[in-house]
């Protein structure tokens, strides 16, 4: 099934901001057609330029040595700054299929209290950063964080003008989604999805979810760049080619439950909701459940995506419902997923 992006002009996001709310409610309403999805068009010409020089920096951090991977391994956060392979649990089982690096591409170090730092490492870490030096992938870091703080960015106009509309729905009416959004806890999330095996190709009957298993962000908003995929070619750089199949990509389940492929233009942001802002209007403006299909390939066809995706979300003594602050809220989420998270 398909199902129409709404999309608002960045001009308009920044020039006219109350001018939106019928789009706004359009993409994120509770009415069975809304996808919990709205696209940001027009947007400056920088973006394009920031996003595929990290998309492919994305896959040359992915073709680093395993040892040199390795020394960017943060066990202390739970996995949940620098480099991460094969920690997370999903669909029951260790996820080798895709690749991340996270850090906070605005804020290096936390300035919170170092007990409330000690408490939530996997929010309030430091971020960990490749080497400047190491060979590969130059200008690594500033590359991150130049993307990362163009969607941050983006994202806090979209919450400004979200606001008149969440208002409705809010069950503490004295709360501002922009306010809610803090800088100490961003995190961004730039992935690389291995190809397939070059010894089972998918077929047509694949799952759905078989890159990235069904799951709703924990965040108030996410912003997500369009993929990009890479052919792999032996001794020569990978060439940026066509999506392998036309079922790949991104799937979201409507707020009726219908299943809609979602394609991003290239040029384009998306920004979809979480399960705080869910939990902060008490189950009215749901969060997005989406996954992320390979797709049928062709035998020996070594082909990756690389995305990235920042999480917009409150700070952990937010209270988000009756039972829970945001802080005591990622915990439950990071138990469900790691298995370290059980046990601190």
């Amino acid at each position: 099934m398909s199902t129409d992006v709404v999309s608002i002009s960045y001009q308009t996001l920044v020039s006219s901001p109350s001018s939106l709310e019928t789009s706004i409610e359009e993409a994120f309403g509770s009415h069975p057609q809304a996808l919990g999805l709205i696209l940001v068009k027009d947007l400056p010409p920088v973006y394009p330029v920031y996003r595929e020089r990290l998309l492919k920096l994305a896959y040359k951090f992915a073709h680093l040595d395993e040892d040199v991977r390795e020394r960017y391994v943060d066990p202390g956060s739970i996995y949940s700054y620098g480099w991460s392979h094969g920690k997370e649990i999903m669909n029951g089982r260790p996820d080798t299929l895709k690749g991340s690096y996270y850090a906070n591409p605005v804020v290096d170090v936390p300035d919170v209290n170092p007990a409330v730092k000690a408490a939530y490492p996997p929010i309030y870490g430091d971020n960990v950063w490749p080497d400047k030096n190491q060979s590969g992938i130059d200008g690594f870091e500033e590359a991150f964080k130049n993307l990362g703080g163009f969607v941050f960015n983006v994202g806090c106009q979209l919450a400004g003008a979200c606001q008149p509309f969440v208002s409705k729905y809010l069950t503490d009416v004295s709360l501002s989604v922009p306010e809610l959004i803090s800088t100490q806890t961003a995190k961004a999330r730039l992935l690389h999805y291995f190809p397939p095996s070059e010894n089972s190709p998918t077929t047509e009957d694949e799952p759905i979810d078989s890159w990235c298993g069904f799951h709703k962000d924990h965040s108030l908003l996410t912003g997500l760049c369009s993929a990009i995929f890479l052919r792999e070619e032996a001794g020569l750089e990978p060439t940026i080619v066509p999506s392998p199949s036309p079922t790949s990509g991104l799937y979201i389940r409507t707020r009726g439950g219908d299943l809609t492929k979602v394609s991003i233009p290239p040029d384009c942001l998306a920004f979809q909701t979480g399960e705080a802002l869910e939990l902060v209007t008490a189950g009215k403006l749901r969060a997005t459940p989406h996954c992320v299909r390979v797709g049928q390939t062709q035998v020996g066809a070594k082909i990756s995506r690389e995305t990235f995706a920042l999480f917009m979300q409150p700070d952990t003594h937010q209270r988000i419902s009756e039972s829970d602050t945001f802080g005591s809220f990622s915990k439950k989420v990071l138990e469900e997923h790691y298995e370290e998270a059980r046990v601190i």
